[in-house]
């Protein structure tokens, strides 16, 4: 119960930067680098913070993060934004999650971590469940953003995987964060003419930075550790979901039956595949390697 209610308020912290994307990005309220800047300044600086408070906080902020992770984060951060802007949102989340899928399960595949039959089910049940949701009105996507959006989706794939194997999830983030945010400046200054921020972007892009970034990056990290590659990816299925369901509350997208439909499929398959995880054979004991080692 404890790593499914914390599973649920990550991917809710997923879906929450989504929703922030959609109204600085989408709205213009924002240009995308300035945007991934603010985003990683304020999760840095809100994790930093965190760390900091505890009595080995100096220690934790040298021993956290790695380069690695951080390349994948900014990877991630920045393609998300730019191709956010060129895509429409259900094509976007297709070719993002799609990509996500792809990247851990095939690493969970290419480590000899199969997925047994019922994870099978749930991944394909959920999926095809998502694939409907998110088809409607679909057109050709524009290839830059659909590159962009690829490569975010393979980035934050890489930064799950290697998450799986961190010690100190809040001190891991924080250091990805900090060592980000100098390649966040240097997008900023490459695309310093374009720049253009309205208050109310920089407000989103604050409250994606340290709330639904920052911390539910932190706690995505914690989580990982009690699921298996497969899963972790599946359970990312669920975030489009809660996103349209924000929607619906805040942003007054309408309810429709496909969504309500669809909504009951993922989730039901998501936790087909959670429930597997109980039927696995326990493997011999070793350590959980990340994608570098």
């Amino acid at each position: 119960m404890r790593l499914f209610l914390l599973t649920a308020l990550t991917m809710t912290a997923f879906a929450a930067n989504s929703v922030f994307a959609r109204l600085a990005l989408g709205d213009g309220a924002m240009d995308p680098a300035s945007y991934t800047l603010i985003r990683i300044l304020a999760g840095a600086l809100m994790l930093v913070l965190l760390v900091g408070l505890g009595a080995r906080g100096r220690g934790r902020m040298r021993s956290g993060g790695s380069l690695a992770s951080a390349l994948a984060l900014f990877g991630y951060a920045a393609g998300f934004s730019y191709a956010y802007v060129a895509l429409e949102t259900g094509i976007g989340a297709l070719i993002l999650f799609a990509c996500v899928q792809a990247t851990m399960i095939g690493w969970a595949v290419a480590r000899c971590d199969r997925p047994l039959p019922l994870e099978w089910l749930g991944l394909i049940a959920a999926f095809a469940a998502f694939v409907w949701l998110v088809s409607p009105g679909l057109a050709a996507p524009d290839p830059l953003g659909a590159a962009l959006m690829a490569g975010a989706g393979i980035a934050w794939g890489i930064y799950s995987l290697r998450g799986r194997g961190v010690g100190d999830p809040l001190a891991g983030t924080a250091g990805a964060f900090v060592l980000a945010a100098p390649l966040g400046i240097a997008l900023a200054l490459i695309g310093l003419a374009g720049l253009a921020a309205s208050p109310f972007g920089v407000l989103m892009a604050i409250a994606s930075g340290a709330l639904a970034s920052g911390l539910g990056y932190a706690l995505w990290y914690r989580v990982l550790g009690s699921l298996t590659a497969t899963q972790a990816g599946i359970v990312q299925l669920t975030v489009p979901v809660i996103a349209a369901l924000g929607g619906i509350l805040f942003l007054g997208e309408p309810l429709t039956l496909r969504f309500a439909l669809a909504s009951i499929v993922i989730l039901g398959g998501v936790a087909v595949a959670i429930v597997a995880r109980g039927r696995r054979v326990p493997a011999p004991a070793a350590p959980v390697k990340r994608p570098d080692q």
